[in-house]
């Protein structure tokens, strides 16, 4: 396999589609080395399969707002790779959703849920529609929409959507409503991220953001260092920045920012406490901005049009969107002498900033070892909602725990190199590649 040859042949075929190609390309120079050790994967044409999703669905979503006006939004399912077990990933609501985008996500999640040890094949969907300023009640009539028609594409057995940005509990809510109506089927296991007293897992809001510290700390561990006391810079404030910012204080660190599209917040006394749970609130109101903090806890100040990153810190967490952290966010945080980068988001980095990392031996790692908490206690959800039973907050935390660990340990056995340096990103990649295509040639050409 030649990388360059397979990411010309893509770029011909689906020009423009940015985030894609640059996941691709990513994982096709990680695995490449390994790859060419195996011939049996050359004459499968395993990569050239393992690229392409397996089907994508796209579909007019109408739906009426609160004027009585019509308005249409397109929606998609990307099933990307059920080699290893039914399609597993979030649906994302938000004005910049596109198939690109979507195969980039479904791309990540089907190395991401391999990491995991859990049988899950790897998928994403969502909408253009942008949830924020609409009404309650213009949020149902989408989502109803919305699972019209996509609900016979879905099954606890074949494909199992989640939240994702955009998508919180109250979409799922909404969403699964509509399906048990269409399928006549209460079947809890179709959907995951769902309400406690309706097959819901607890943890499962957190997770995300747990998982990212647990792998964190697992991180440091590895090299030597000690999560306590650190210094922590954290983008976003929704539900992952949430979790992340909860379980790095309770680990005894501190997190000193939060960002929006308007800007960022420093707050040097940390934001703990009652300021977590303000983020909550920033979240609910719908208006996704960050400054109010600074207007609620006049001790921390707001920098518009800013990013985090231009402030000093030990750990640095991408935890908003794809590509927030550049070349020159990179040059700043090693300047900073910042000891570890861990993408909580997905791709949170450039192309040019990961590269940057791993040329200068900086601590670092990919969204898909470190933010994998969320879908595999997504995957322990469908775990107990086939069981008929629910774990307490202590067996899935412990449970969740010990995948973050079997991730680290996946990660570093594939990504030590000689001088002990651990390349998490190859790690990952080579890992997660293994495991998929391993299962797709005991099961064929298919």
């Amino acid at each position: 396999m030649k990388t360059k040859d397979i990411m010309a042949r893509l770029q011909a075929k689906y020009p423009g589609e940015n985030e894609y190609l640059q996941a691709v390309q990513e994982v096709l120079e990680s695995i490449e080395d390994v790859y060419n050790q195996h011939p049996e994967f050359e004459r499968a044409k395993i990569v050239e399969r393992m690229v392409e999703p397996d089907r994508i669905f796209t579909f007019r979503v109408t739906w009426v707002d609160d004027r009585g006006e019509v308005q249409t939004n397109t929606g998609y399912r990307v099933q990307f790779n059920s080699a290893i077990g039914p399609y597993k990933g979030g649906l994302r609501f938000h004005r910049a959703v596109s198939p690109s985008m979507l195969k980039f996500l479904g791309f990540e999640q089907t190395f991401k849920n391999a990491l995991t040890t859990l049988p899950m094949g790897g998928a994403k969907g969502g909408s253009d529609f942008d949830p924020a300023g609409k009404s309650n009640e213009e949020i149902m009539r989408f989502c109803q929409a919305f699972m019209l028609e996509l609900w016979n594409c879905i099954g606890p057995d074949q494909d199992i959507p989640a939240g994702d940005v955009g998508v919180g509990g109250r979409e799922i809510g909404y969403l699964y409503g509509m399906y048990k109506k269409l399928a006549r089927q209460y079947n809890t296991g179709v959907l995951t991220g769902k309400g406690a007293t309706w097959g819901g897992s607890i943890l499962r809001p957190e997770a995300t953001g747990f998982g990212a510290l647990y792998f964190t700390h697992y991180l440091l561990e590895k090299a030597g260092k000690d999560l306590k006391n650190c210094k922590i810079a954290v983008s976003g404030f929704g539900n992952v920045a949430w979790g992340a910012a909860t379980k790095a204080t309770e680990l005894g660190a501190k997190v000193v920012t939060i960002s929006g599209p308007d800007g960022y917040i420093y707050d040097p006394a940390g934001i703990s406490g009652e300021k977590i749970d303000y983020m909550l609130e920033l979240r609910a109101s719908g208006n996704d901005v960050c400054q109010p903090y600074a207007e609620e806890f006049p001790e921390a100040t707001f920098y518009e049009g800013k990013k985090p990153w231009e402030v000093k810190c030990d750990i640095a967490l991408p935890c908003a969107t794809q590509n927030e952290l550049n070349g020159d966010d990179a040059d700043m945080l090693m300047a900073n002498k910042t000891l570890c980068v861990a993408e909580v988001s997905n791709m949170g980095c450039t192309a040019e900033a990961v590269d940057k990392f791993i040329a200068a031996g900086q601590l670092f790692a990919p969204g898909k070892a470190v933010n994998a908490g969320g879908v595999a206690t997504s995957g322990l959800e469908m775990t107990q909602n086939a069981i008929r039973l629910s774990w307490s907050a202590k067996e899935v935390d412990e449970k969740l725990h010990y995948i973050m660990h079997s991730i680290h340990e996946q990660c570093v056995k594939y990504g030590k190199t000689d001088d002990g340096y651990v390349n998490y990103v190859k790690g990952a990649n080579i890992a997660g590649f293994m495991k998929v295509a391993n299962a797709m040639m005991a099961q064929g050409i298919v």
